[in-house]
């Protein structure tokens, strides 16, 4: 019988920031999930004794484990490993910088209990009851950014990179079965699969704080970034047109 969440971490390198982050992670499943619930952090071919440090931790948390690729292949290949492993009727991934807090799942779930088939955590979705701390350059390179995915790719979707994402089981699978980037941005490939096969998306205005310590230089890696925005489109043929609100 599937467990009623599973929760997906991709990690690389990431043996200082994950620890603190998965004891917020086993207060709020523990609260809400008890025993019914599996955590998995996906090693993403770490030189810094990522896996050690989760292996230490599971001897008193059945719930978690690990799951290690033996080179780097990139944070959409991570996330897809976990995903297609995870056991549960929701499934979630989030970064292991514990950007977004944990409890903001519950708003996710009410979204995908509500009648969503992807639930997708927002920075840039107004609300007044949500808390963001985002410095001014990173914010206005995610909204920029942002703009530029729609218009190229056609999505709806306003936030397309934030790491705090809950699927319903079928879709997940379905998306990540069929989902081809391993880098960056198959955040984009996600949702672009997900409008063409017509399931329902969600976005939901989440709290969110930057975090010292991210492995991504938006300047450094401007060439990969466009290429595969090309390719994306190219690719799979899809139509350039103005992406609409939901």
């Amino acid at each position: 019988m599937p467990l009623a969440i599973s929760l997906i971490i991709p990690a690389y390198n990431e043996s200082q920031r994950l620890p603190p982050y998965l004891d917020c992670v086993r207060r709020h499943f523990d609260e809400h999930y008890a025993g019914d619930y599996e955590v998995i952090v996906v090693d993403d071919g770490s030189c810094d004794g990522t896996s050690d440090v989760v292996e230490s931790l599971e001897a008193d948390w059945p719930e978690l484990s690990v799951m290690r690729h033996p080179v780097n292949r990139g944070k959409g290949a991570a996330v897809r490993t976990g995903m297609l492993a995870g056991g549960g009727d929701l499934l979630l991934f989030a970064d292991a910088d514990g950007a977004t807090p944990i409890g903001q799942e519950r708003k996710l779930a009410d979204a995908i209990r509500a009648g969503a088939d992807l639930a997708i955590g927002s920075r840039l979705a107004t609300s007044t009851d949500v808390t963001r701390r985002r410095s001014f350059t990173r914010g206005l390179t995610g909204r920029l950014f942002a703009v530029a995915a729609r218009w190229w790719l056609g999505i709806s979707v306003r936030d397309t990179q934030c790491g705090f994402k809950l699927f319903r089981r079928e879709a997940g699978r379905e998306l990540f079965s069929k989902s081809e980037e391993s880098g960056y941005l198959f955040d984009l490939e996600l949702l672009v699969l997900a409008g063409r096969l017509n399931h329902r998306i969600v976005e939901v205005p989440i709290d969110w704080s930057d975090v010292p310590g991210s492995h991504l230089s938006p300047l450094k890696e401007l060439p990969s970034i466009l290429s595969t925005l090309w390719r994306m489109r190219v690719g799979r043929g899809l139509p350039r047109r103005s992406p609409t609100n939901p």
